[in-house]
């Protein structure tokens, strides 16, 4: 996948600026529990979504087992909170670290592969680690393992699910600072060049291997974090519902759906989508189950055919129109 929309759009600080501020003020004016859980999802998606954008946009890579770095991620915190007592301030950053060593570990095979070997390779990796974690008693197996009850802020345990939509949007922004960070700098240039053409950027001295797989280890370390934050905010996990393919597609469909290749098209996308399949779910309750997994497939169809670039390409086009 190529990278699609130019970094420096003035319109982009603006936009950003607004929904930061929106973002601010949203838990004062909707103070309903429900609303405010799906902005945190919005929130988690679009991170996640930037996350795997390092890999499949920018550096061209698609991989449909992320979600093994956010199982890692979430098993990692509720496993340490629940036999250590260890406060999840310390075991999300920790999961993001575990995360990143599984990535190393992976990567050093898979990342050789290119196009659809490497989509399957991660496949079956997402396989093996859903079989590992069933069979592992420690881990709670095919039952799972669930967060203690507390209310305790060392614990990131609260009664109320609002100071998690705090702890979302911090991460979030970190996330968005550090994608921004990485896609700007010298890693990030040559993460393009690969995408571009691979043989041409080794002729000119680009160290590939080195960069593929720092492109792989960064982006499974900010997906593990995000899987610590979502088996605290959850409060229980297993393997079923970590390492899960449906999970993966959908990361990967708010970045394309948003964008590939830019900043800001993971986050769109999170934001069309999550609150689109939540509304979905809800307005047709136990008879439309299944719905928003038909919604995913409806909108890679409509993406691919009218937006192969996604939906941040509409500004883009009616910025070139003007122009």
């Amino acid at each position: 996948m190529k990278a699609t929309a130019p970094a420096g759009q003035p319109w982009i600080k603006w936009v950003l600026g607004l929904v930061l501020l929106g973002l601010i003020v949203f838990p004062f004016i909707v103070t309903d529990p429900y609303s405010q859980q799906i902005v945190v999802m919005a929130l988690m998606y679009g991170a996640l979504g930037a996350a795997w954008n390092l890999v499949g946009g920018f550096l061209g890579r698609v991989s449909f087992g992320h979600a093994v770095f956010l199982g890692v991620g979430a098993y990692t915190t509720l496993l340490l909170l629940h036999h250590a007592h260890l406060s999840p301030w310390l075991g999300i950053p920790l999961g993001g670290v575990i995360a990143a060593a599984i990535a190393f570990i992976v990567g050093r095979p898979t990342l050789r592969l290119t196009g659809h070997y490497f989509a399957m390779a991660t496949i079956a990796v997402l396989s093996v680690a859903q079989l590992l974690v069933v069979n592992w008693d420690w881990a709670g197996g095919a039952t799972g393992v669930e967060a203690p009850i507390a209310n305790s802020a060392w614990l990131l345990l609260f009664r109320s699910k609002a100071p998690y939509y705090w702890i979302a949007f911090g991460l979030a922004l970190l996330t968005l600072w550090a994608t921004i960070a990485l896609v700007r700098s010298k890693t990030g240039f040559y993460w393009r060049a690969i995408n571009g053409d691979e043989a041409a950027a080794r002729s000119l001295g680009v160290p590939a291997e080195r960069y593929k797989m720092r492109a792989f280890v960064l982006s499974a370390a900010l997906t593990g974090v995000w899987g610590g934050f979502y088996g605290v905010y959850i409060g229980f996990i297993d393997p079923d519902s970590a390492f899960n393919l449906t999970l993966s597609v959908q990361i990967v469909l708010v970045a394309i759906l948003g964008g590939v290749g830019s900043i800001a098209g993971p986050w769109l996308g999170a934001a069309v989508l999550i609150p689109l399949a939540e509304g979905t779910r809800v307005a047709l309750g136990s008879s439309g189950q299944g719905m928003d997994l038909l919604l995913y497939g409806l909108a890679i169809v409509l993406v691919s055919l009218f937006l192969p670039s996604g939906l941040i390409t509409l500004r883009l086009r009616r910025g070139s129109a003007r122009g």
